[in-house]
C-alpha cells in the first residue's frame, strides 16, 4: 500500500478537474507578448487557481501562498508543457502537487 495514502501526517492534494478557460487564457496571453512572471500574480495564474484549492491543506501545513506561487514558478517548464498541450493536466498537476508536499513542512498528527 502507498505511504501517502495511510500516513495521516502528509497531506493529500486532490487534483481537480482541468481548467480549460484558465489554460486557454493564460497560453493566449503569454503568446500575444505577455509577460511570463506576471501570469503568476494575477487572476489567470493557475498557481493563484490552485491556491485558492489547496490553501485549506497547504497552509495549516506551513505552506504560504507566496511559497506555493514560488513552487508553481520554480516548475514553470512543466506548465508551459501543458499550455502548448505536449502535458495532460494531470500529470501537470500531480507533479506539482508531489513537488509541493516534499517541501512542506511534516504536519504533527494529534
Amino acid at each position: 500500500m502507498d505511504e501517502e495514502t495511510t500516513d495521516p501526517s502528509v497531506p493529500h492534494l486532490e487534483i481537480p478537474a482541468e481548467p480549460v478557460e484558465l489554460r486557454d487564457g493564460l497560453r493566449d496571453a503569454l503568446l500575444n507578448g505577455g509577460d511570463w512572471r506576471a501570469g503568476f500574480s494575477d487572476d489567470i495564474c493557475v498557481g493563484v487557481w490552485l491556491w485558492s484549492i489547496w490553501q485549506p491543506t497547504l497552509e495549516p501545513g506551513g505552506c504560504s501562498r507566496e511559497e506555493f506561487v514560488d513552487m508553481v514558478i520554480a516548475n514553470r517548464r512543466e506548465l508551459w508543457l501543458w499550455l502548448l498541450g505536449d502535458r495532460r493536466w494531470e500529470q501537470y498537476a500531480s507533479g506539482l502537487a508531489g513537488r509541493v508536499i516534499r517541501r512542506m513542512p511534516t504536519i504533527p498528527v494529534s
